[in-house]
């Protein structure tokens, strides 16, 4: 008798759909699937997003569409892909500020960890670069940190917005080095970036992958590195670390998710497909040369990354002594 309802319940459910039961799971994706962004156009993400999500299309034969959604330093994106439908066409492309507005955001309309099901990491960086404009006399880290100090409060750091891994590295500095700067939040990096290069700010705290161009154009001045080792593309520039401040470390990563309860074999599809992508010789040296490593992981090597991530910034955030705001 069960069984006779279960395949009823089929029948039934094939003939609302207008197609057999199988293909709801098995044909997906069979219409464009919307990858939101929560930043403004011209981030770190879209340097390695933008080609990531065209192989994933031509791999589909589906359109992956890259949709910048910027606002409240990652939130509003982040909020429509929390209450979109659990089906697998609307994913999340982000950064490690998922995490940081989760600790610095008071009232978050989401969840940063129950409300996503995680699908794979896509990058991990070699942390962010502290730049300054060529206006500042400043060269070393040391000299950065005596201007700092003889004119407290006079230079500008633009940051991505409040929670973001470009905010709570200087906070992070500011806090270990006893310096006070002026933070000016912007609503993607990319436009943050715009008014350093224009000399409306002093300083940022960039991803190497945004900033590399205008640093081989020589438009800015790297002074340290975030991260626990010097970058294979910045050999010349020294950590925070190697100059006696290790407490400003900034790992960054960029990854995608998908809405919690998206079903599992959509999500186990989707993480097969980035795999085998982010293996492929042309992006492997795009990310290289981006200043990051490609990473590729199942979504359970994710879900342990995001845990320790997580255990990091809220330890750095509660020694720097950074407000949730």
């Amino acid at each position: 008798m069960r069984l006779g309802f279960q395949l009823v319940a089929v029948i039934a459910a094939a003939m609302t759909t207008g197609k057999p039961y199988a293909q709801r799971v098995d044909d997906y994706p069979s219409r464009a699937v919307r990858v939101i962004v929560p930043f403004s156009p011209g981030g770190p993400p879209d340097v390695i997003g933008r080609p990531l999500l065209q192989k994933l299309s031509e791999a589909f034969n589906q359109p992956f569409v890259f949709d910048n959604r910027p606002g409240a330093s990652g939130s509003l994106g982040t909020d429509i892909v929390a209450k979109s439908p659990r089906d697998g066409y609307t994913l999340l492309y982000t950064t490690g500020s998922h995490n940081t507005n989760s600790l610095l955001i008071r009232k978050l309309p989401y969840d940063g960890r129950r409300d996503f099901a995680p699908i794979s990491q896509i990058t991990l960086s070699y942390g962010q670069v502290l730049v300054a404009h060529p206006s500042v006399p400043a060269k070393t880290l040391p000299e950065l940190i005596a201007l700092a100090r003889a004119r407290p409060g006079a230079l500008h750091f633009g940051t991505a917005g409040v929670g973001n891994i470009t905010h709570v590295g200087i906070e992070m500095l500011m806090a270990a080095a006893t310096i006070k700067l002026i933070h000016v939040p912007y609503k993607g990096a990319g436009l943050a970036q715009n008014d350093l290069l224009g000399g409306h700010i002093e300083l940022m705290f960039p991803s190497i992958s945004q900033i590399g161009p205008s640093l081989q154009a020589k438009r800015v001045r790297a002074i340290a590195l975030g991260g626990p080792v010097r970058a294979p593309v910045l050999p010349d520039v020294p950590t925070f670390a190697e100059l006696g401040y290790p407490q400003v470390d900034t790992p960054g990563w960029q990854a995608v998710w998908a809405p919690a309860g998206t079903p599992r074999e959509r999500i186990v599809r989707l993480n097969t497909e980035i795999v085998r992508v982010l293996k492929l010789p042309d992006m492997r040296t795009r990310i290289e040369e981006s200043g990051l490593r490609p990473i590729g992981s199942t979504p359970e090597e994710f879900t342990a990354f995001i845990e320790r991530d997580y255990a990091f910034f809220e330890k750095a955030i509660r020694a720097a002594k950074i407000e949730p705001q």
